[in-house]
């Protein structure tokens, strides 16, 4: 019987996306890397826990989760979060950034100082430029601000990222167009923390670090994990938690790794998929490790 692996996750660094894997492996993606890999046959997808502690039930949770946790534990992993509003006492700076994603998708946000951009790269932000930095509550009250009164949301749905991918506009400036503006708009409105210190201008493009120029249209997307079922193709570009693999028919179907947890794992061969999928209605040796 083929070894199992249990994913822990997709992340980003500098180097670009990695699969992580529980027991501390892991699988640099990079573009033309054949990903694939299959169900164990009469599994059933598992609570992945919280903040670092397993399901005490071990339940079993939803194939089309992108969570992977039970009621209970997404309650304890919510708690003590950031974007639950939980942890007004943190001590550390905070960034506030836009970030755009596609024609009329800005969102505005906040991330710890010491991250990075890593948190633009989890989103998969096309491009982004910082606002300000400081305490976590001025930071958070610039959010408000700049959503109460420029109408800048603080989410994006995934899947209206995952439709204008390949559709994106080919020059840097034009994609941060929108971004220049609703800067120069928030840097000139009143009411800013005075613990806020706001930043210049300087757009950041993550074109190049996504492989999204000339990104073919997707034809669809995983919409579950099954047992016995498959995944493969051959990597053309991720984004956030989502790999765009063309599949052995030719088209290029976008898979978000968050559905991988929770399962059990085990190396395939090929590049079909067998597990459901949603179309798209318009065209928008000792083993190391799984891949």
């Amino acid at each position: 019987m083929a070894q199992a692996w249990r994913c822990s996750g997709l992340r980003w660094s500098a180097g670009g996306p990695v699969l992580h894997w529980v027991g501390g492996r892991n699988s640099a993606l990079t573009w033309g890397k054949r990903v694939a890999f299959g169900v164990a046959e009469g599994g059933v997808r598992t609570c992945v826990g919280a903040r670092g502690h397993a399901c005490p039930a071990r339940a079993a949770v939803s194939g089309r989760s992108t969570g992977a946790r039970c009621e209970e534990c997404a309650r304890l992993d919510r708690a003590h979060s950031v974007a639950a509003d939980t942890l007004a006492d943190d001590p550390r700076p905070y960034r506030v950034y836009l970030a755009w994603f596609g024609p009329g998708m800005v969102k505005v946000g906040i991330t710890a100082y010491e991250r990075g951009s890593a948190r633009l790269w989890e989103q998969g932000a096309v491009c982004f430029s910082w606002l300000g930095t400081g305490p976590l509550m001025a930071a958070r009250r610039t959010e408000e601000l700049l959503r109460a009164a420029l109408s800048v949301p603080d989410r994006i749905p995934y899947g209206d990222k995952r439709a204008v991918r390949s559709a994106l506009p080919v020059s840097a400036t034009k994609r941060a167009a929108e971004i220049a503006e609703l800067h120069a708009r928030a840097v000139a409105l009143g009411g800013w923390p005075e613990s806020l210190e706001r930043a210049a201008y300087e757009p950041v493009d993550h074109v190049e670090v996504f492989g999204l120029a000339g990104l073919p249209t997707a034809v669809g997307e995983v919409s579950e994990l099954v047992a016995g079922g498959s995944v493969g193709g051959r990597l053309v570009a991720a984004a956030g938690p989502d790999l765009h693999l063309e599949t052995a028919g030719g088209g290029v179907v976008v898979l978000d790794t968050r559905l991988m947890t929770g399962w059990d794992l085990v190396p395939a061969d090929g590049t079909e998929i067998t597990v459901p999928m949603r179309e798209f209605k318009e065209t928008p040796g000792v083993q190391d490790g799984l891949f």
